[in-house]
């Protein structure tokens, strides 16, 4: 009977090593990675951002709702403009495709729902929600 030689794998070349542990702190953190268009991380921490905006921008804003669930009311009128905040933009584009954002533009994490809003008017708000 003749003995059997059990051969230990070679080593790795170095620069495949090398490739190999640059590359592991680049892919770890892309686990945890979202889209920049998500939303916001907290909803009251938009409605903060946005109503200071819409403030700095000159536009008439006001919270309206139940606590957790409060929407700006832009200006008056009879069918203001409104923002409805949701947690990520998915949530917000599930929203339309359930059949409760028609009139509205998703933007981000938001649906603007237009009313009777001018260009000029929506114009302001919208480019205060593409900053949040």
């Amino acid at each position: 009977m003749s003995p059997r030689l059990i051969y230990a794998q070679p080593p790795l070349k170095p620069s495949v090593l090398l490739l190999t542990l640059a590359l592991v702190p680049v892919a770890l953190p892309a686990c945890g990675l979202g889209s920049d268009d998500a939303g916001g991380s907290d909803d009251l921490d938009d409605r903060t951002a946005a109503m200071t905006c819409l403030q700095d921008a000159g536009i008439d804003a006001r919270l309206e709702g139940p606590e957790g669930e409060q929407e700006i009311v832009i200006d008056g009128g009879a069918n203001p403009p409104r923002i409805k905040f949701f947690l990520t933009a998915g949530e917000a584009e599930a929203e339309q495709f359930q059949g409760r954002g028609e009139g509205a533009e998703q933007i981000g994490g938001t649906l603007l729902y237009v009313g009777d809003g001018s260009d000029d008017l929506l114009e302001g708000v919208e480019k205060c929600l593409a900053d949040l």
